[in-house]
Parts: structure tokens; C-alpha cells; sequence
């Protein structure tokens, strides 16, 4: 017998595998069967009325490996009756966007009984996943066969399992065929081209789409700082007057793309129907626990932690190791200046060329530091945040985010601060934020792409012998598949790709008019970084459940934020020239109260230029308009 689609398919020949769950190798027959009828059990009677089915047959099990892995589907109409539920906004005929309901699912533009691509595989996906996050515990008091793993009434299923060990992951599976044509479109080919960011949204989702369409268009947007800096490194390093142009410039340029990029990104989730979704009530997160209460919201039972505790957490045990770190990397930073003065003070004295390659090596030796240092703060960050025991998984995020974002602010931009402003040397400014920025490009294309997709490739070869090993007259192309995702890393979401985005902008903003080359490479490297995120994506991590998104979220506050300080440093810079300064050789009194004001103008400026620039396009305004009006008036009729 051939472990085939067609094989796996003996009651419902319309059953396609969707999800992969994967169970620990010693859960209990019992479990198994407890878990099975709680997913293909009706809606009405608590279940999730999914397809469940066996990876292999108890033959093949025999003959192959004991493999605890179990698919998950849907029939078309339990697919679109769960659309309805998780609030999926689709096109109507008349083109506008509307909640899709299965009442009224032929007004809808490209549906048809027989057509089976109305959903994208990622939607269907997104409403399996919500299914089976939805399956809550009702009368059970524990796990059948765990009497450890407690449950009590409204309980997600799901999350209990994970936590208790007895579920391993849960992924959904790649579509080969669509993964291909995704592919050919996308990065096969190096071509500067634009990315099929609709091909991709209807892969992966929105939220990778937004990561993949943000990037595009903020190395689309640094190409003309690239271009304008070029010439001033090359010819104008002395001139103060073409600095205050070329700052000008980047401060304008940095208020106008993140403005611009809002109504992009209002067009493309209007488009996807994502600005229009309905907000739900966001559930407890998986790690949350407390002590079992009624929720004064909800009214259901569920875990309750005192908000106090939380504080006390935060502020006694969570600042002060987040301030720990940052004295440490300051520390760490100090200790770099001192090789600095040792590899000048050794290249003054032999005046070798060895001894001026000497010079870079301490700033790589640094930033391959602040690499590590960045990566294991992450851990303790996810650690401490997790401890702090946060209800919503939004606040987890934003605190998580928050801490990161600071610790890593001051880690990389904390050396280039003190060179600038107490060193006062421009020379090292330069060649430290030159080191700083392209070691950490080349060290985050190495760690992030090259080397997963290297040991991805490794492991591809090992199961392909395994699996012809095992028996070679079987058709086991799903099984291979299966056991190939299964053990490729999960991608962890988009926090580390913005993170990376977010560093490359303060270096080209925060010192632009000290070294107006940060630009094209950040251009160089983002083009290399679309192909080499994409590969992670396709060939090295297992697919990410689709999660709709409306906008790039916190990271747009982040990036703002990051060009408001950029005004004050640029200004800075400028008025420490020695050309500025000489025009106040008596009061350095008015110098600062002309620069201070210069950088309330400019300020000022970034305000009305946000203000004056919509966040959403006109028709996008008018469509929404359109869209509240008609509910309020369908409200009244119900009432």
C-alpha cells in the first residue's frame, strides 16, 4: 500500500491534509483516542468537526517508523462555514469588502460551488489552526491518561497539550506545486524586480506580507539617500554647508517614507481585508497562570494573576537586571575603546601596512560581540517576560519588544554616541559605523540564511536515504514531506526581521551627515536580504500559520520614533563643527540656542509634514466611511 493523498483518502475523497499535529512517541492509546473524537466530533457537541487522520496505517507504522504524526483537514463547507467565524473579509461583486458569511457566500466575487481556490491555502490553514485553539475543555477535569494535566471548563485543549508535553508542534504543511510557482516569481532568479507580494500574502499571509512589502519599499526608499550621499562622500567631507543639506534632506526623507508607507499599507490590507476585519476578544495567552477565577468580562472561568504581582515583577526583579545589562554593555564598550587606543597607538608607532589593517580589527572584533550579546539578551528577555506572567499575548509582545529595543538602542548605537559627542573624533565616528554596519549585515545574512539553509540541505539528504532505506517500493512522498517539515526550525515571526530593519535605519538616520554611505549599503545589503529571507522562508523553516495583520503594528512607532531622534543627533553633529563653531568664537551660549532652535524647527516641521500627510488614501477613507455607515444603518433595521 502506497502512502499516497489518495490512500490516506478512504471516506472523504476530498479530504486534503492541511496540518501536520505531532504527538510525544509515549502518549497513551487513550489520549489518542480522546483527542481524535474531540476534533472530527460535531460543532454542537464540542468538538472542532475536523478531518483526523494517521500520517501512516498501523502497517505501515510496522514497516516504516512508529511516527505519532496525525493530518488535519476540512470539507469545503466546513472551510468556509469556519471563514465566516474567524470574520475573513473577502471582495463582493459590486467590489467592496464585506465579512464573509455563508449565507451570502455567491455574492462574493470569484466563489463558485465548484471552485476550490476561493480560500488560499494559508486562509484555510488560519481556520484550521483557529479550530482547533477554539476545542475547550467542558466537563473533563483532566487529559484522559494524565491525571496531572488538569482542565477546567473553557479551557483551550490545544494549549493544555502543548504545555503538558503530550503534543509536540503543530505546523501546517507546504503546498509543493504553489510553493514552486511562489518561488519562480519571487527569488530564483536575481533580477531587480518588485516581489509578488499578493503570491506571497496568499502563501504565508499577511503578516509576512507586510514584512516583505515594508522591506521592498523601505530599500526602494533608501535609494535616494544612496544616491545624494554618494557624491558627498567621495568630495565634500569638510563642508559644513552641504551637511546641513544633505541632514535637511534625511530628516524630510525619513518623515515623508514612514508617512507614505501607512497609506501603502492602508491599500494593501484594504485590498486583503485585513484594515477591515473586526477586532476579536484576544484570549488568554498559552504560558498565562494564576489561580482559577471568573473573568468579570467575559464571565467565564479562567486563570487570575494580581495585576500587583506583575508590577512588582516588573519594577523589583525586571528593570533592574534590564539595567544590569545595559551598565554590562557599556562595560563591554569601554573595553573596546581600549583596544582601539592600543591598535592606534601600535600603527603610530611601527606605521606599518599590517598595523593599518590593525585599526578595523577591534571595531569587528566589537561588533561580532554586540552580535552575541544582542542574541543571548533575547533569551533572558523572552525568559523574564514570560515570568512576568502577562494575561494578553499583545502585552507580552510590547513589553517584550520594548525591553529588546532598548537594550539593543544602547548596544549598538551606545559607542558611536561617545565617539561623536565626547571623543569628538569624526575620523572614528566613520570608520566605527562603517564596521559596525556591514559586519553586522554580512554576520546576520551567515546566521539567519546561509547556514540553517546549509544544515536544511544536509538533513534533506539524510531522510531522503532514510525513507528509501525503509522501503523502497512505497510512494512515500507525503511521508517524506511530513518528516522533512517536521524537523525544520520554526520561524520564530517577523520580531527579528524588523529588529535587523530597524538597527540598518537608526545607522543611515542617526549620522547621516558624518557618513552619507551608510545608505547604499544598506540598499546592497537589503537586495541580498530579500532573496536570502525568502530561501529561509521557502527551503529552511517549516511554514508559519498565516496571522492577519492590518499594519506593521509597534514597528511603525519604533521607526518614528527613531527619526525624532535622529533630528537631535544630526543638529548635534552639525553644530559641532569646527566651521559652525567658528562663527561663534566668543559665545558658545548662542551657538547652542541657534542650534537648539534649528532643532525645533526641524521638529516642527516632522509634526506637520506627519499631520499633512494622511494615514489613508482618500478613496481607502470613503470606502470605510461607506462600510461604518451600512452597518450602523443594518443595526438599525435589527432593532
Amino acid at each position: 500500500m502506497k502512502v499516497t493523498l489518495s490512500a490516506l483518502d478512504t471516506h472523504e475523497s476530498s479530504f486534503t491534509p492541511l496540518v501536520v499535529i505531532e504527538l510525544a512517541q509515549d502518549v497513551k492509546e487513550e489520549t489518542k483516542e480522546w483527542l481524535k473524537n474531540r476534533i472530527i466530533t460535531k460543532k454542537k457537541d464540542g468538538g472542532a468537526q475536523l478531518s483526523f487522520r494517521p500520517l501512516l496505517n498501523k502497517y505501515e507504522k510496522e514497516t516504516l517508523e512508529n511516527q505519532n504524526l496525525y493530518l488535519v483537514g476540512a470539507s469545503k463547507i466546513r472551510l468556509l462555514l469556519g471563514a465566516e467565524a474567524v470574520g475573513l473579509v473577502k471582495e463582493c461583486s459590486d467590489n467592496t469588502m464585506r465579512a464573509f458569511t455563508y449565507g451570502t457566500r455567491h455574492s462574493f466575487k470569484d466563489f463558485d460551488d465548484d471552485n476550490d481556490d476561493f480560500l488560499s491555502m494559508a486562509e484555510r490553514q488560519f481556520i484550521i489552526k483557529h479550530e482547533l485553539e477554539n476545542l475547550r475543555a467542558r466537563d473533563e477535569k483532566m487529559i484522559p491518561g494524565y491525571p496531572q494535566a488538569k482542565l477546567y471548563p473553557g479551557k483551550s485543549l490545544l494549549r493544555r497539550l502543548l504545555t503538558s508535553g503530550i503534543v509536540v508542534q503543530v505546523f501546517p504543511l507546504h503546498d509543493n506545486e504553489a510553493l514552486k510557482k511562489l518561488e519562480d516569481t519571487w527569488y530564483t532568479r536575481f533580477t531587480l524586480k518588485f516581489q509578488p507580494i499578493d503570491r506571497i500574502r496568499g502563501y504565508f499571509g499577511e503578516t509576512i506580507a507586510l514584512y516583505f512589502g515594508f522591506l521592498e519599499y523601505f530599500t526602494f526608499a533608501l535609494i535616494p539617500m544612496a544616491i545624494i550621499g554618494l557624491p558627498y562622500y567621495l568630495f565634500a567631507w569638510e563642508d559644513y554647508d552641504k551637511y546641513v543639506i544633505f541632514a535637511s534632506f534625511n530628516l524630510i526623507w525619513s518623515t515623508v517614507i514612514l508617512e507614505v508607507w501607512k497609506r501603502g499599507c492602508a491599500s494593501m490590507t484594504y485590498r486583503w481585508g485585513t484594515l477591515v476585519m473586526k477586532r476579536k476578544f484576544e484570549e488568554p495567552r498559552p504560558g498565562y497562570h494564576g489561580v482559577l477565577g471568573i473573568n468579570p468580562v467575559t464571565g467565564r472561568e479562567e486563570p487570575l494573576y494580581p495585576s500587583y504581582k506583575r508590577q512588582l515583577r516588573i519594577y523589583l526583579v525586571s528593570l533592574p537586571f534590564v539595567c544590569l545589562c545595559l551598565y554590562f554593555s557599556l562595560f563591554v564598550m569601554m573595553i573596546y575603546f581600549d583596544m582601539e587606543a592600543w591598535a592606534l597607538g601600535l600603527h603610530e608607532d611601527s606605521g606599518s601596512e599590517w598595523t593599518s589593517i590593525l585599526l578595523y580589527v577591534p571595531s569587528i572584533i566589537y561588533a561580532i560581540v554586540i552580535e552575541i550579546m544582542n542574541r543571548l539578551y533575547r533569551y533572558a528577555a523572552e525568559f523574564l517576560t514570560s515570568w512576568e506572567n502577562h494575561r494578553l499575548e499583545s502585552a507580552y509582545q510590547n513589553h517584550l519588544i520594548l525591553k529588546v529595543l532598548v537594550f539593543n538602542f544602547l548596544n549598538c548605537f551606545a559607542s558611536l554616541f561617545y565617539i561623536a559627542f565626547v571623543l569628538r573624533d569624526m575620523k572614528l565616528l566613520r570608520q566605527s559605523l562603517a564596521t559596525l554596519l556591514i559586519t553586522s549585515q554580512i554576520l546576520n545574512q551567515i546566521v539567519e540564511s546561509l547556514l540553517p539553509y546549509w544544515l536544511q540541505k544536509k538533513h534533506h539528504v539524510r531522510v531522503k536515504k532514510k525513507v528509501e532505506a525503509l522501503k523502497a517500493d512505497i510512494d512515500a512522498t507525503l511521508y517524506e514531506q511530513v518528516v522533512l517539515e517536521k524537523e525544520m526550525g520554526t520561524y520564530l515571526g517577523t520580531f527579528d526581521d524588523y529588529l535587523e530593519l530597524f538597527l540598518q535605519f537608526g545607522y543611515v538616520s542617526l549620522f547621516s551627515c558624518v557618513y552619507p554611505l551608510a545608505a547604499a549599503f544598506a540598499v546592497l545589503n537589503n537586495l541580498t536580504e530579500v532573496n536570502s529571507d525568502a530561501l529561509k522562508m521557502c527551503r529552511v523553516l517549516k511554514r508559519p500559520f498565516s496571522e492577519p495583520s492590518a499594519s506593521i503594528g509597534v514597528w511603525q512607532l519604533a521607526f518614528e520614533t527613531m527619526s525624532v531622534i535622529s533630528v537631535v543627533t544630526n543638529c548635534a553633529l552639525i553644530g559641532m563643527s569646527p566651521q559652525v563653531n567658528a562663527l561663534f568664537p566668543e559665545s558658545k551660549t548662542d551657538l547652542i540656542l541657534i542650534v537648539v532652535a534649528v532643532e525645533h524647527m526641524l521638529l516642527a516641521l516632522k509634526f506637520i509634514l506627519a499631520f499633512a500627510i494622511p494615514d489613508k488614501p482618500r478613496h481607502i477613507q470613503m470606502k470605510l466611511a461607506r462600510l461604518e455607515f451600512e452597518s450602523l444603518e443594518a443595526l438599525k433595521q435589527q432593532m
